[in-house]
């Protein structure tokens, strides 16, 4: 089949709105948590976020693409034009049906059907919907606008597993490439799940951090205190593109995609297998995709989202995949610092495991004060502060509610 590389990157984040804020701050230690701004959040068990600064979507979006799109979409576009003028492709000499977008959200337009439930209460129940109501909420709209912005007419639809919706995007674009099917896909995914009843739904889950007293401290992966994760918003977006095709216009490469793979828990709704043994069958797969073994992996990014039963049983699955001491194999947890973007999630660590490939940096965890007695001594966390180490193999992580296992792995060239 056809290789796949890398070509471009764009990123919308609580660390920063263009690819290389976003990384020097994740390098830096650079928290993303703060109070909510959205609403008042006082009334919630939770009163913090991870909420993207300083957004202003007329950078890359006109004013009729603002008022047609909700924010999930309008960071998917954003982000995308961001990687597209860094790929600096020229579609003008490719077919538009070489060119495809597959893009992960796990929750869509929820603010968009929010607000707009609440309007019809409010109005006691008068039918006064906005004609822009379905389309701005529906998942599928993030891909199908930046195909229309761009007049791309490959394949285009969205990918939902919960928070393991961008690696199985990344995975899908990936394979159709593979196959021939397309020359270039812009894959990635995105999410703008800051409001009321996304809050209030987690916290009813008891999933969510209440640390409310000292929110900076709340997103602590593999912490023996750790209560639950922080819900941050943003995207990102990757080119995706065939290898002989990239290096024949001369495009700058990244990396290469060499492995990605899925299983299912099929165990329950909310709560991963406690032995992760379908995770590790994951990890397993993709490893076998990329012809190489557990110990090739510099760099680990895991899905480890700072709640007490999901920590350890991904780490069940690392040491099955890894054993108790790994050679050179490191891990980062960088929700520390960006919080959880939901189905975005993927988008913006594959980001930055591309990122530790190309600068040879591994980014830190931050906030694990007392690690998790659970955690094998042998296994190393990188934490406080980035380290600098040659990364030629990073592993992605992403799980999802249902009991979806995406896995993802870039290979330096």
């Amino acid at each position: 089949m056809k290789r796949v590389v890398v070509t471009g990157m764009g990123v919308v984040s609580p660390l920063g709105n263009d690819v290389e804020t976003f990384w020097n701050n994740a390098v830096s230690g650079v928290n993303g948590v703060g109070k909510i701004t959205r609403f008042d959040a006082s009334k919630f068990k939770t009163h913090f976020a991870c909420e993207v600064k300083d957004f202003n979507p007329s950078v890359y979006l006109d004013r009729n693409e603002i008022k047609k799109t909700d924010l999930f979409t309008q960071y998917a576009l954003y982000a995308a034009a961001e990687a597209i003028a860094d790929s600096n492709f020229d579609s003008s000499v490719i077919s538009p049906y070489d060119i495809g977008v597959i893009w992960g959200s796990g929750q869509g337009g929820m603010e968009t059907l929010e607000v707009e439930i609440k309007d019809y209460v409010e109005n006691k129940y008068q039918p006064r919907f906005n004609p822009f109501l379905i389309p701005k909420f529906i998942a599928n709209m993030a891909p199908g606008m930046i195909a229309i912005k761009y007049g791309y007419r490959g394949m285009s639809f969205t990918t939902v597993s919960a928070c393991a919706s961008t690696n199985t995007a990344i995975m899908d674009a990936v394979n159709y490439i593979r196959l021939g099917k397309a020359k270039i896909m812009i894959t990635g995914g995105s999410e703008a799940p800051i409001t009321e009843a996304s809050i209030g739904g987690f916290t009813s889950m008891k999933a969510m951090s209440n640390l409310n007293d000292d929110p900076e401290s709340a997103c602590k992966p593999y912490d023996s205190n750790r209560n639950g994760f922080v819900i941050a918003e943003g995207g990102g977006a990757l080119i995706l593109e065939e290898y002989e095709h990239a290096k024949k216009r001369g495009a700058k490469i990244y990396c290469e995609v060499v492995g990605s793979s899925m299983t299912t828990d099929a165990y329950h709704m909310t709560s991963p297998l406690e032995n992760g043994e379908a995770a590790a069958y994951a990890m397993n797969l993709a490893l076998e995709e990329a012809g190489i073994t557990a110990a090739d992996i510099d760099y680990l990014n895991p899905h480890a989202t700072s709640t007490p039963v999901g920590d350890l049983c991904e780490m069940e699955a690392i040491r099955t995949v890894f054993g108790d001491q790994p050679k050179s194999m490191v891990i980062s947890a960088t929700k520390s610092m960006t919080g959880h973007l939901l189905g975005g999630a993927g988008a913006v660590e594959s980001i930055l495991c591309i990122k530790a490939i190309e600068n040879g940096i591994i980014p830190p965890t931050i906030n694990i004060e007392n690690l998790d007695e659970k955690i094998p001594a042998g296994i190393t966390i990188i934490r406080d502060q980035a380290v600098k180490k040659e990364v030629n193999y990073a592993m992605n992580n992403s799980f999802g509610f249902g009991g979806h296992n995406a896995i993802t792995i870039f290979k330096k060239l």
